[in-house]
């Protein structure tokens, strides 16, 4: 294994930078290319038909220009609807991202868990089974809240955060029922981490959030147990889209070692 070789890290926008962030504390000389479909940004309001080939396909070129030594899908949508196809594709090891159930369900004390995701997400089957499996014994409410996806990229772009956004998604679990005895809630979308003081703000004291980044890291240690790495150039960001050419996203870029953006 060339010690230079990256690992490469998939999202839709930029909430995989809070997978990166957790790989950075794992991995600090890991080489790493950020890679973001902001073209098809938003990924939760898509068919399923459309993400698995729309991801597929893009992974496929990403890893044939930069030769990744690993790839990581640090989506939960695109995780439980295309991971299956990419690893038919890709012959090399893929993480994927899913829903934080299991550790939600041993962390519950009221045995009310949140759940917020995009559209897409809280939909499909593969969610279903992390709750017959890990959390069968638990209430696990869903909620779709497609609107913090745009307040995340905004705030990461140092823009105002809509608490329009950040009331909705808490009322959307709330007004279930059981919603008020909810003291656990999974963010089940990289992004949402971003808004984390903005949720707990909301949600209020005795309510933790769990999300899937560091056992998304832990995993990456596992996978790459015993390589070598080496960082011969600065770590980088590709997009999809016209990249955003605001100083304040591209602070935002740096203080997640990614020092310059290409686009795809």
């Amino acid at each position: 294994m060339d010690p230079s070789s990256p690992i490469l890290l998939f999202d839709s926008g930029v909430g995989g930078l809070t997978v990166l962030a957790e790989l950075r504390k794992a991995l600090p000389d890991a080489p790493v290319i950020y890679a973001a479909d902001t073209a098809g940004l938003p990924y939760g309001t898509k068919t399923e038909a459309e993400i698995a080939a729309r991801v597929a396909g893009l992974l496929g070129v990403l890893s044939e220009r930069y030769r990744p030594r690993l790839a990581t899908i640090a989506c939960n949508t695109a995780s439980t609807i295309a991971l299956g196809m990419v690893r038919d594709v890709l012959h090399i090891p893929i993480v994927g991202t899913v829903p934080a159930i299991k550790p939600a369900s041993a962390m519950t004390r009221s045995g009310v868990i949140g759940l917020l995701g995009t559209e897409a997400t809280i939909r499909q089957g593969y969610v279903d089974r992390l709750e017959d499996e890990f959390a069968a014994d638990k209430r696990l409410i869903r909620h779709a809240a497609p609107e913090l996806v745009a307040a995340a990229e905004a705030k990461l772009r140092g823009m105002p955060v809509d608490q329009r956004a950040i009331a909705s998604a808490v009322e959307g679990l709330r007004e279930h029922p059981d919603g008020d005895a909810i003291d656990t809630v999974v963010l089940a979308c990289t992004h949402f981490p971003l808004l984390s003081d903005e949720l707990r703000s909301a949600f209020g004291e005795g309510v933790r959030l769990v999300d899937g980044a560091e056992g998304i890291a832990r995993r990456i240690v596992s996978l790459t147990q015993g390589q070598g790495f080496h960082r011969s150039l600065p770590d980088f960001a590709v997009f999809t889209g016209e990249p955003d050419g605001s100083a304040a996203f591209a602070d935002s870029l740096r203080r997640y070692g990614l020092d310059r953006v290409e686009r795809l």
